[in-house]
């Protein structure tokens, strides 16, 4: 990166982490279950809700419960199923619509971070209608407040219900962005681990690495502070501790409610500390070849925290030591190493791919300046890297896949 940029980045970012302290940030107010919407609705005199559920979430019954209770309140449902992994405008605007249909007043989410990422812009574009998804890219283009929204997850991994993101796929030009606004915290969030008991192990998985990546990106950027070291150090030693357990086992219910407390912690960490690199790498897959971004991530954060070396040796090595993959008093760079080790072990373990096979040489420019632009000079990261740089890690998930 040339000095001028490196200067502006590291300039931007220094006045952004000493506004932290100033800045709104808020964490969701917590139900224990979908049982408790019905009657908070009620205190909040809404009649009307729009629903935005994960389509297979919703197939296998898991909001009936919450459908019928909100019938018995008296209160009206319309429902938006979510059926792409990465929400797109089409995803939004059609859900919006029938948010305007219904005349809703609030919107609940309940499924994976495609769900909940849709419910957030949707809420966004009823706050400011005469602004397009487009046009909400980036940092505070929302500024409003939305409609009461209500999170549950029904995976341990995007910590949506906590954060102030929402990523968003252009399907015309294949660009997959975020959209960061205050505005976009949830009211509440609904941490059930029995909404998450049924979850695949493949999802399982992929959902666990991507909670993991937010945790480990926030933690080794140059913006945290004390709670968000907090939060990431516990989000990554439940982790280690329980995704091999949630992935073999699932119906360990134990299991499942650590690795939905570690998902919160993590978006609790990022949201305010944010991420990196391999963020800015996967978004760019996921919007380009509908990689899924979990995955994305777990393949790419190996990777990328090697090309970081030193600059994050003493972070890492702290990482393991809480989290028990190595000794307290190790070596730093032997301590790093092993957790590292331990990402890519899991992934084996998970039989996840080094690269990806879909990966053509003459996309990556388009990707590479996606990612650089999204990335720079909003995250922290701790070594900063332009368009050209971030095109040789494209080119090395490519040859990895051969």
């Amino acid at each position: 990166m040339n000095p001028v940029k490196r200067l502006y980045c590291r300039a931007f970012q220094l006045v952004f982490r000493a506004a932290l302290p100033i800045l709104p940030y808020r964490q969701p107010k917590l139900l224990d279950g979908l049982k408790d919407i019905p009657p908070l609705l009620g205190e909040r005199a809404v009649s009307s809700v729009l629903l935005v559920a994960d389509a297979g979430v919703r197939g296998l019954g898991l909001t009936a419960p919450l459908e019928d209770a909100l019938a018995q309140a008296g209160i009206a449902c319309a429902v938006y199923e979510q059926r792409t992994p990465n929400p797109t405008i089409y995803d939004v605007e059609t859900a919006l619509s029938r948010y305007r249909d219904a005349r809703a007043q609030a919107i609940v989410a309940v499924g994976g971070g495609s769900a909940m990422d849709c419910a957030k812009v949707v809420g966004a574009r009823v706050a400011r209608p005469r602004k397009s998804v487009q046009h909400m890219r980036g940092l505070l283009r929302v500024l409003r407040r939305t409609p009461l929204l209500i999170a549950a997850p029904t995976t341990a991994g995007t910590g949506s219900e906590t954060t102030l993101a929402a990523v968003i796929t252009d399907s015309d030009t294949h660009y997959k962005y975020p959209i960061n606004d205050f505005a976009l915290i949830p009211d509440y969030a609904v941490l059930d681990a029995a909404l998450t008991r049924g979850l695949p192990p493949q999802i399982t998985a992929t959902t666990g690495m991507d909670a993991l990546t937010h945790a480990v990106e926030a933690y080794i950027g140059r913006s945290t502070n004390r709670l968000t070291r907090a939060m990431a150090e516990e989000a990554v030693t439940l982790i280690v501790q329980n995704i091999e357990t949630a992935y073999r086992h699932g119906e360990d219910i134990q299991a499942r409610r650590r690795m939905l407390r570690a998902a919160y912690c993590a978006g609790i960490a990022f949201t305010r500390s944010y991420v990196g690199y391999v963020h800015g790498i996967a978004h760019s897959l996921g919007g380009q070849y509908g990689v899924a971004h979990g995955l994305a991530n777990a393949v790419i954060l190996p990777r990328m925290l090697r090309r970081y070396g030193d600059a994050c040796t003493k972070k890492l090595a702290r990482l393991a030591a809480v989290s028990g993959i190595a000794p307290a008093g190790a070596d730093a760079r032997d301590a790093a190493e092993r957790f590292i080790r331990w990402i890519e072990g899991m992934n084996r373990t998970f039989g996840l791919p080094e690269g990806f096979s879909q990966i053509r040489e003459e996309d990556i420019p388009v990707m590479a300046h996606h990612a650089d632009k999204e990335s720079n000079p909003l995250y922290p990261v701790p070594v900063l890297m332009d368009q050209q740089e971030l095109e040789t890690v494209y080119h090395e998930l490519m040859e990895a896949a051969r």
